[in-house]
């Protein structure tokens, strides 16, 4: 294509041209379709656990096993998420989505015929291993069909997917887990076989119409590398889920850090041996933009997922909502994260320019955290809802920007594995960040619910009430020490005199992961800021390969 016929194209709306490699509207919203389909699987399952997995442990009998169930998925699923990546890249988008979603579907159906907790965690960590390609290969097939330009408005069809899972799936979860049987099935086995139909209908729609084309290129699998990435990750997302139980200094937990460390380092050295054919090609990381957004990616997850695991439970406990509750009264968000998500989507097809949409998302998200971090046991659940609201829509400012920003900086050749890599170290910030937080709650709640007692010991309300329960006064010798924090379910039928110092301390513990994430964000709000900004292609995945080629063909054709 000479130069003066690329300027004749049509800035914003190459992939409607009909040009080379270009596909319309109305293709790209069939293929759309299939992969919403795909992403409403594992975004509706992960709300809907959320509010299931302790019914389901009762039911399994396994309450104290019940961790394992999250730890396996949360394993295969952050394992696999760079292989689809690379995988894709070499055999095609199209066979290995459809590998993701058959894989899900499998783990589904076992995971609805579990008979105990053990098999339960085994066949939840085979949906991880579908799960792990499920959003981030529908993020890389609408990166090769639609160019950055216009890709920020339809990637808010995703966020739409997940907003309406946010809210759907608690109410889902919810009547499942609390229904006796449906359809002659135990009501919490729909949990995992409502995913069936939905997946069968996103297996037939992306094998119909979901053809992207795809030249195989010719590289190894890197079988050291996902070896070597196995051996770092496993032990230390074991560690991150578990290590609050066993001790951080603890001997399991030691060597869960040894073992990581070395994996982390054979992993390096093995990636800088196999060059191109790498997993997570280490030349990608000295491109500025594509090494500093996967440090904004991490960091953003590790505060984001501080927000996301305190919320609820101050809803639930402090508030007394249940699960399903929980998950409606944290609608403004959702619809805060829509509502810039799209927006932002609009102006950055129009302008070309995305910078300044994370940095002012993460300035609000910060503030955010800072309100949060002061709402206690009397704050009007108005005044949280408002704040929640904010929250949402800084994170629709920034959530999906960053990946943007990585997929136009690097050659579409390793458009898979860029945007892979962006839900990678989202996923492990986000892992991280729940073990963390969790810590410093459960490190401070303790001491804020003796304080709490503390300070009333002498209110006469208190008194009376403590009078007419001499078990639970007998639970409150020693400064409130012998209260079983684990298992929160007493405090529905506690005197209200007596649950509020304990409320109070969970709601000032819960304030204090607010805060400390807050700076979190601001760590990432700061980082933003030298984050370089490069424009913005108007060509998609698929156009630039094809001008590539061409590129490639001139020279010989010449000669």
């Amino acid at each position: 294509m000479s130069e003066s016929a690329s300027r004749a194209l049509p800035e914003a709306s190459a992939p409607s041209t009909g040009g080379r490699g270009a596909l319309s509207h109305r293709e790209i919203m069939t293929v759309l379709a299939g992969l919403m389909l795909g992403m409403l699987l594992a975004a509706l399952d992960m709300t809907i656990m959320a509010s299931a997995t302790k019914t389901i442990a009762d039911k399994l009998h396994g309450q104290t096993i019940q961790a394992w169930v999250t730890t396996a998925y949360l394993i295969t699923s952050t394992i696999s998420t760079p292989l689809y990546g690379k995988m894709s890249d070499i055999f095609g988008r199209k066979p290995m989505y459809l590998t993701a979603i058959s894989l899900f579907l499998t783990g589904s159906v076992l995971s609805g015929v579990s008979s105990s907790m053990y098999e339960l965690a085994a066949f939840r960590a085979v949906q991880g291993l579908g799960a792990g390609g499920l959003m981030s290969l529908a993020l890389a097939i609408i990166a090769d069909v639609v160019s950055p330009r216009e890709r920020s408005r339809y990637q808010g069809y995703f966020m739409g997917v997940w907003g309406i899972s946010s809210v759907a799936g608690p109410v889902v979860g919810g009547f499942f887990a609390g229904a006796g049987t449906v359809f002659g099935i135990d009501g919490w086995r729909w949990v995992f076989l409502v995913n069936v139909p939905v997946g069968i209908i996103a297996l037939v729609v992306v094998t119909k119409f979901l053809n992207v084309p795809h030249k195989r290129v010719d590289h190894r699998i890197d079988y050291w590398g996902a070896g070597a990435l196995t051996v770092a990750l496993v032990p230390l997302l074991i560690v991150a889920e578990q290590g609050r139980e066993w001790g951080w200094g603890a001997g399991r937990s030691i060597l869960m850090y040894v073992i990581g460390f070395l994996g982390v380092v054979a992993f390096i050295v093995i990636e800088r041996m196999m060059g191109d054919e790498a997993l997570l090609p280490m030349r990608l990381f000295r491109r500025s933009v594509f090494s500093l957004s996967n440090v904004i990616n991490f960091v953003m997850g590790l505060g984001m997922f501080g927000m996301m695991m305190s919320l609820p439970l101050y809803l639930q406990i402090v508030k007394g909502a249940t699960p399903t509750e929980s998950g409606l009264l944290t609608l403004p968000m959702t619809a805060g994260i829509m509502t810039a998500s799209m927006g932002s989507g609009i102006v950055i097809s129009r302008t070309g320019r995305y910078k300044r949409f994370p940095i002012v998302g993460l300035a609000i998200v910060s503030a955010a955290m800072f309100l949060f971090a002061q709402i206690g046991v009397d704050t009007p659940m108005w005044q949280t809802m408002v704040v929640m609201a904010v929250a949402g829509v800084g994170l629709g400012l920034c959530m999906q920007t960053l990946i943007l920003a990585i997929q136009n900086d690097v050659p579409a050749k390793d458009m898979g594995v860029a945007t892979s890599s962006a839900t990678f170290f989202r996923s492990i910030g986000g892992t991280v960040g729940t073990a963390v937080f969790l810590s410093i709650l459960f490190g401070v709640v303790g001491t804020k619910i003796a304080n709490a007692f503390a300070a009333v010991r002498t209110d006469p309300a208190f008194l009376a009430a403590l009078s007419h329960n001499q078990q639970f006064a007998h639970t409150l010798q020693g400064g409130g020490g012998g209260l079983d924090l684990n298992n929160t379910e007493f405090l529905n039928t506690l005197d209200p005199e007596l649950a509020r110092p304990i409320l109070t301390g969970f709601a000032e513990s819960v304030d204090t992961v607010f805060m400390v994430g807050g700076f979190v964000m601001l760590v990432a709000f700061v980082l933003m800021w030298f984050l370089k900004e490069v424009p913005l292609s108007d060509k998609s995945g698929i156009q630039r390969v094809a001008d590539d080629e061409a590129a490639a063909a001139a020279p010989a054709t010449v000669h």
